[in-house]
């Protein structure tokens, strides 16, 4: 992505007025410095420093693990991703100042992320308030304006969307082998080849896109002669969200793909599979919880979970509105099912 031309002295103007309001209101343009040039950055007073490293990531490309923020007499507040930026004392006359390295030529494995082992279902009451909020409806709107969908393949006509994650979905990214195809789960391609009948497919994976490809091709799911991906999805197409009770995470919403692409895709036709149900927050009635796949050289052997995902996703094909089941109960609907089919 090329870098946005410095601010000019104009725009500097219209800056400092931003900053004579409360920065909670609407938007704040604040202004980073980075490897001798500056940039842009819009963001809201609801916005966490999570998600403002995110929007330096989309103008610099560095990831926003790699971000460290300076920015004056506020110390390392910058350095907690939770804190929201209308807690901090910014002007948008002020610049802040980020250092980082891009990775370009070597691609650092997403293994020394913190690995997230508390995820946790919210209360129906909870999940409701949060995804009915005007201020992450509005930080939808911003990330539907803000991020671009790349299709790798066409969107077809009458197929429905299965949306998945890859850590621990497709692949065990913290067990360690010389070959990456040993960490992939059992029945992967099958699984890709026998949906992609009734379903377009696309991968939304909480890392950096140069991850994303990089997995996905050594995997060889995106050369596959026997299915296509529809596109890929990134870190920078989530939003964070706050809970009363689980404070701030990144969730995906999926009416970001359903607002690029409304004359293929609606919460009637799409379902989502991540072992985070964290992930789904936006959209319950469109999440399936997926057992992580772990310890691949101890279980690739016995996981059978996209074999039986595989008769779900079928059994339910036909059905016109798939986000009027209830998915946490997706196994006995694929018993029954094959009951049904047994008994005919």
């Amino acid at each position: 992505m090329s870098a946005p031309a410095p601010s000019s002295s104009s725009s500097s103007s219209s800056s400092a007025s931003l900053a004579t309001s409360p920065v909670t209101e609407e938007e704040l343009t604040l202004t980073v410095k980075w490897s001798g040039k500056e940039y842009t950055v819009r963001v809201c007073g609801d916005d966490s420093v999570a998600e403002l490293k995110r929007r330096i990531c989309e103008l610099t490309t560095v990831l926003p693990k790699r971000q460290k923020l300076l920015y004056p007499k506020i110390g390392n507040k910058l350095a907690d991703d939770t804190v929201l930026l209308s807690q901090l004392p910014l002007k948008a006359s002020v610049k802040m100042t980020m250092i980082g390295t891009v990775e370009e030529e070597i691609i650092v494995d997403q293994v020394d992320s913190p690995e997230v082992v508390d995820d946790f279902e919210l209360g129906q009451d909870e999940a409701v308030d949060i995804k009915d909020k005007e201020v992450n409806k509005q930080k939808l709107r911003r990330r539907i304006d803000q991020y671009k969908i790349e299709l790798r393949n066409p969107c077809r006509e009458g197929k429905k969307l299965l949306v998945l994650d890859i850590d621990y979905t497709l692949f065990d990214h913290r067990s360690t082998a010389e070959n990456p195809l040993e960490l992939m789960r059992p029945y992967l391609h099958e699984f890709l080849t026998a949906v992609y009948a009734e379903y377009d497919i696309m991968i939304w994976s909480a890392t950096s896109m140069k991850w994303v490809e990089l997995k996905m091709g050594q995997l060889g799911v995106l050369d596959n002669p026997n299915y296509k991906i529809t596109a890929l999805l990134d870190h920078l197409a989530m939003i964070t969200v706050q809970s009363d009770t689980r404070g701030i995470f990144d969730c995906k919403p999926l009416g970001l793909i359903w607002a690029k692409f409304p004359e293929f895709y609606s919460s009637k036709n799409t379902i989502m599979f991540d072992d985070l149900r964290r992930n789904f927050v936006m959209n319950p009635q469109n999440g399936l919880t997926i057992r992580p796949f772990k310890k691949a050289y101890a279980n690739r052997d016995s996981d059978q979970e996209l074999v039986k995902l595989t008769q779900y996703l079928l059994a339910i094909a036909d059905i016109d509105d798939i986000s009027s089941l209830d998915h946490s109960k997706w196994e006995f609907f694929a018993e029954d099912n094959n009951k049904r089919r047994r008994h005919a």
